[in-house]
């Protein structure tokens, strides 16, 4: 049987990353009242910035370990993630993607959310929002002690399948802990049964990316940014989460 090698967390490590999980998750819970029509990605990157030090944290988009131009992925319509912040401002009803990983003694949390600027979704800005949303906590639901990474694929694949959006297969989730970016991928499709088995106490980000329309996409000349190939609207929503006996623990979540 396929798995991958436990992360061995020690009691500093995991306390250090619930923490990094509790700060990402209240600088979310504000960056909320921030967005606005006429704000600008780079003016809601340097709040972010500003929130990430008072608050104690490391911008892990800042470390070498990446070097992204901000702090934080700001993704606007048919962009749907890392996107470079931008000087464009948010018009009313736009939607518009954070991603952010952020670090506390050298353990990141990472997470992302996708909200409609000025006003409440209607339509189909409404059914990616919440069906992409949906999918993310369907994926954390399938988590019950050690597990296949096709479980949790095909959760997400599941929901965001019976709502007819289009499925982005070339971006996945993945393993994360003393490193951004770590072993397996969690792709958001899949068979259950399939795939590596993650064993108890690892941590996974597990993050859904949706479309109104096509599941391909393009890059843009800044060598980051993601787009939708058909230029339909975007969502993508994340949480990172340990593995337990019973289930999932939540840590970017207050």
């Amino acid at each position: 049987m396929s798995s991958v090698q436990s992360q061995n967390f020690t009691p500093d490590e995991l306390r250090h990353m619930r923490e990094a999980g509790k700060i990402l998750a209240s600088i979310f819970r504000d960056l909320r009242g921030q967005v606005r029509a006429g704000t600008t990605g780079k003016e809601l990157d340097a709040w972010v910035a500003k929130e990430i030090k008072a608050r104690g944290a490391l911008a892990t988009y800042k470390t070498p370990e990446v070097n992204f131009p901000g702090v934080i992925c700001v993704s606007i319509n048919d962009a749907i993630t890392h996107s470079v912040p931008t000087d464009e401002p948010l018009e009313k009803g736009d939607l518009v993607g954070f991603d952010l990983v952020i670090e506390i003694g050298g353990m990141k949390a990472d997470s992302a959310f996708t909200m409609c600027v000025d006003e409440q979704p209607t339509g189909a800005k409404k059914l990616l929002l919440t069906a992409t949303e949906k999918a993310l906590y369907a994926g954390i639901d399938a988590i019950n002690g050690a597990i296949k990474t096709g479980d949790i694929g095909a959760a997400v694949e599941n929901v965001l399948k019976r709502a007819r959006l289009g499925i982005i297969k070339n971006l996945v989730g993945h393993g994360i802990g003393r490193h951004m970016h770590e072993t397996p991928d969690i792709p958001n499709y899949g068979q259950r049964g399939s795939g590596v088995l993650v064993p108890i106490g690892n941590a996974i980000a597990i993050e859904p990316m949706a479309t109104l329309g096509t599941w391909r996409i393009i890059q843009d000349a800044d060598g980051w940014t993601m787009r939708t190939a058909d230029g339909s609207l975007a969502a993508q929503f994340e949480h990172t989460v340990l593995i337990t006996e019973s289930g999932a623990e939540i840590i970017t979540q207050l």
